[in-house]
């Protein structure tokens, strides 16, 4: 195989991968007044970042600490052992943690453009489409929206995981295993992706659009839903993330500087990936297409006994923050051509 696809200079910044591999950091707390305190759990250049660039910390009537974590699933454990109250998330963590039988509860729902969930290949690698995956190694990170979506991409192709060698590594590890040529695909998401391309040595084999859902969701704990005071303080956070949201479509080079600042990638990068996907999110209704497309995401998982039982993930789902949101189904936001 090729080796170091990619030169030092522009692998992702040591902040990235350190959150990629880092254990669990409390901020302090801060932005609101009174007693009750919301805890989140977040990701580098996540909600605290956005909330804050789009001006929806200012009047906070709670306090909010913020934990930082490595991905969806230590966020979800998190949930479950109820140190956190909410948290983000993509399309599969919840399913492999309603799969254990974790205490957690989905609350909210975004629909974006799948085009950052992609499978990269070095740019002078034979394969072509994937169907060519046959026989090869692909990274993916365990439970992740990226484990879907190859799972997904190769049923489309007529194969399955039995048809490749997985090498199951977190975004870190399989970075390096990708750039030094010793894996021949890795299946992932922006920023990832976005940062990868801009080397110019790699190239998309095929990404989410048309296999995967593009949801994300918000995910609460039970007992913080049940607790009158803290519910109210959910609803409030849910919508101000609906306007950052909203702010962060129609403000991208803003958003992209502050996004670079906070994960260390380049401002190109950042605003690469903001067109391509994290831009083009909408507020959705958790209505029942988006649960029968995550019930079936949950017994594909469940077939390849990659989680342990088989479960309704209708079960796990409170709809009370839906309000008139549009349905799930609702086309992404576009920046239109080359934005992706």
């Amino acid at each position: 195989m090729k080796r170091s696809l990619l030169p030092a200079v522009l692998l992702l910044p040591l902040a990235l991968l350190a959150s990629a591999c880092s254990s669990t950091s409390v901020a302090d707390e801060a932005d609101g007044k009174g007693s009750l305190v919301l805890n989140v759990g977040d990701q580098k250049g996540g909600a605290e970042a956005v909330l804050r660039a789009a001006g929806e910390l200012d009047d906070l009537s709670y306090r909010i600490k913020w934990s930082t974590f490595t991905s969806g699933p230590p966020l979800l454990e998190a949930v479950n052992a109820k140190a956190v109250d909410i948290g983000a998330v993509g399309n599969t963590p919840p399913v492999f943690a309603a799969g254990a039988d974790s205490k957690i509860t989905v609350v909210a729902a975004t629909h974006g453009d799948p085009a950052g969930e992609a499978i990269l290949v070095a740019k002078d690698s034979p394969l072509r489409k994937p169907e060519d995956l046959k026989g090869r190694t692909v990274a993916v990170a365990q439970g992740s929206s990226a484990h879907f979506q190859l799972i997904a991409s190769l049923k489309r192709a007529g194969l399955s995981l039995a048809d490749i060698k997985v090498s199951l590594l977190q975004p870190a590890d399989a970075l390096a295993a990708f750039t030094s040529g010793k894996v021949d695909a890795w299946a992932v998401w922006d920023p990832y992706t976005s940062q990868v391309l801009a080397g110019g040595k790699a190239r998309v084999l095929t990404d989410g659009r048309g296999v995967v859902n593009g949801l994300g969701f918000q995910v609460a704990a039970p007992t913080a839903l049940a607790d009158k005071e803290k519910a109210a303080a959910i609803g409030d956070y849910i919508e101000r993330l609906r306007r950052a949201q909203d702010w962060v479509y129609k403000h991208p080079d803003a958003w992209a500087k502050v996004w670079a600042k906070e994960t260390g990638l380049p401002y190109e990068v950042a605003l690469a990936a903001v067109k391509r996907s994290n831009g083009t999110r909408v507020p959705v209704a958790i209505d029942k297409e988006a649960i029968a497309s995550e019930q079936r995401i949950a017994d594909t998982f469940a077939e390849l006994k990659l989680i342990p039982r088989t479960f309704s993930f209708a079960d796990y789902v409170d709809t009370r923050f839906n309000k008139n949101l549009p349905p799930s189904t609702t086309p992404a936001r576009s920046y239109g051509k080359g934005s992706s």
